[in-house]
């Protein structure tokens, strides 16, 4: 692999085929390395390892073939579906942050509360929606149902993902128990592999596209005037030298 890096890179303009190189180092050491000597003494085996285990929860990956790869190439619409969700709670999340930060100045909904919560939101409606109180309070109780509203939406949200989720860790480590050594080699070699070293060969690419757009932004800063307007600029200057020196009574 490291020939053929070599050997791909040489006498191609801008990239130094040794900094391309040093990227294929660099994962040697960081991943690669330990991936050969995990296939070296087990083969490719994708055994399963748990990293933490709580009553909540149980958290485990895979050294050789990260359950992220599994799922990437397995599992992307369910992948996708998770991500649209996070999204969602996202948005939710910011609108509720937005509506504290609205109403929580001195004059607003949420001056006198302790604590902008739920409890607190739903004590206060309490407090105000009734027959007697509602109709004065008709603005108040509409940004206190806004913010009900959000809350409920964002507790759904939060469920919906940890379902989700849980329902794809199953599906994933029962794809794991199924995965053919071909399919293993995929999704190291490929997957993992050779997708890692072409990420930082675009980084190194980037990096030097940046560079090379910085200094050719210096360049054209630094002759941005022609040498003709400078050329009119100095005759111009030596016509006035000139016009003082007569007035000083040099010629």
């Amino acid at each position: 692999m490291s020939e053929d890096l070599l050997k791909t890179y040489t006498n191609k303009d801008l990239l130094d085929k040794y900094d391309i190189y040093q990227h294929l180092m660099n994962f040697w050491a960081e991943t690669m390395q330990d991936d050969c000597y995990i296939i070296a003494a087990e083969g490719w085996k994708a055994e399963l390892i748990v990293r933490k285990q709580t009553k909540k929860e149980t958290i485990w990956d895979c050294d050789l073939v990260p359950k992220v790869l599994v799922i990437d190439r397995c599992f992307k619409t369910e992948k996708l579906a998770i991500e649209k969700l996070e999204a969602d709670k996202d948005m939710i999340t910011s609108q509720i942050d937005e509506m504290i930060e609205e109403h929580s100045s001195e004059d607003g909904y949420f001056a006198e509360l302790d604590k902008v919560n739920k409890a607190n939101i739903q004590k206060r409606m309490k407090e105000i929606d009734n027959v007697k109180l509602a109709k004065n309070n008709a603005d108040e109780i509409t940004v206190l149902k806004q913010y009900l509203t959000l809350t409920d939406n964002l507790s759904e949200l939060t469920n919906k993902i940890k379902v989700a989720t849980t329902e794809l860790d199953k599906k994933v480590i029962n794809r794991y128990k199924t995965l053919t050594e071909d399919e293993i080699k995929t999704l190291v070699v490929d997957d993992k592999w050779v997708t890692a070293i072409e990420r930082a060969i675009k980084t190194e690419m980037e990096r030097l596209s940046q560079r090379l757009t910085q200094r050719l932004k210096e360049l054209s800063e630094r002759y941005e005037t022609q040498l003709f307007n400078h050329t009119a600029e100095v005759a111009e200057l030596e016509k006035k030298v000139k016009l003082h020196l007569t007035k000083m009574g040099f010629e």
